[in-house]
């Protein structure tokens, strides 16, 4: 066990209804002060995982643990300081969002009403914390939800779909809250299906299929391709394509607008590609590695062990 490095560890975890496996020997480790996505279609076992690390259903074999105490012995304690929305977060719907969040503090004592304030300036709800909660959107019960995890002062924040039903400004808003959150050195545990988002708020990802977990590890390695395709913008291309297809550095090139794009058969064959061409009387104008996004990685790998994107 890595404790000291680890704010969540997994091993083995396993839920069971009945004959259907929902999380099948989860290995999990999710780094602390880290900003971490937890991926998954739906149906994946996203939402169990995140009841069985909360104490809200049992798991069928296996072991968990957060901030190094074991669950569900420890669970008091492993608890204290963690927030968590798992689904749509509920309110008194006849209260206030100002209201909801002193019922809340009461129970937690007086230094969780001193947080009420700057938890409700964090997610962007000052100026409508005394409306009734009826009124909000989706997206403002998501931020309420976010500021009453704030209320405990947490260490790790366990948030299930957390950008659902945010216009645009309001996730850039979110991804920027998380980030800060991260800088103050909590951790952010985040299950959504918004990958482009995930991408750009997350320092880390696990992706789970079929309730197993297939990828964990930081973005730039869960990113990284198995191949190296190239893009080359070059006039004129039709030469360009003939001369590539018989380089032996090139597996396979295909012609894209304004030029070909390649796949390596091996990695440091770019230069020596770049000088044929030029010394071919191509002019090269622009010469870009293909980077994957996550969604493309995502739907690649799930793909491939038989998940349905």
């Amino acid at each position: 066990m890595t404790h000291a490095t680890n704010i969540i560890e997994t091993e083995g975890l396993t839920k069971r209804f009945g004959d259907r496996v929902v999380v099948s020997g989860l290995d999990l480790r999710v780094p602390r002060g880290t900003a971490f996505g937890f991926l998954g279609h739906n149906g994946a076992g996203k939402t169990t995982l995140m009841r069985m690390l909360l104490g809200l259903t049992a798991p069928s074999a296996g072991w968990m643990w957060i901030d190094g105490h074991r669950l569900p012995a420890e669970r008091a304690v492993a608890l204290a300081r963690v927030g968590a929305i798992v689904e749509e977060p509920h309110f008194h719907s006849h209260l206030t969002g100002r209201e909801n969040l002193r019922i809340v503090a009461a129970v937690r004592g007086a230094e969780a009403q001193t947080r009420i304030e700057p938890a409700l300036a964090r997610v962007g709800l000052s100026e409508r914390a005394g409306e009734r909660v009826k009124t909000y959107s989706q997206g403002m019960r998501q931020r309420l939800g976010v500021a009453r995890c704030l209320l405990i002062d947490p260490q790790l924040l366990m948030l299930d779909e957390p950008m659902n039903g945010l216009d645009p400004a309001g996730i850039l808003e979110f991804r920027g809250m998380v980030r800060e959150l991260v800088a103050e050195g909590r951790t952010v545990f985040l299950s959504s299906h918004l990958l482009d988002e995930i991408e750009k708020t997350c320092d880390a990802a696990a992706i789970i299929d079929q309730g197993r977990l297939i990828a964990q590890g930081p973005l730039e390695a869960l990113l990284a391709s198995e191949t190296a395709d190239v893009e080359i913008g070059c006039r004129p291309p039709d030469r360009a394509f003939e001369l590539l297809r018989r380089h032996p550095a090139v597996a396979s090139t295909s012609a894209i607008p304004g030029g070909v794009r390649i796949r390596l058969s091996r990695r440091d064959g770019v230069a020596s590609i770049n000088a044929e061409l030029v010394g071919a009387g191509i002019a090269v104008f622009r010469l870009e590695a293909v980077h994957e996004t996550l969604e493309q990685r995502f739907l690649q790998i799930t793909t491939r062990i038989g998940g349905q994107p």
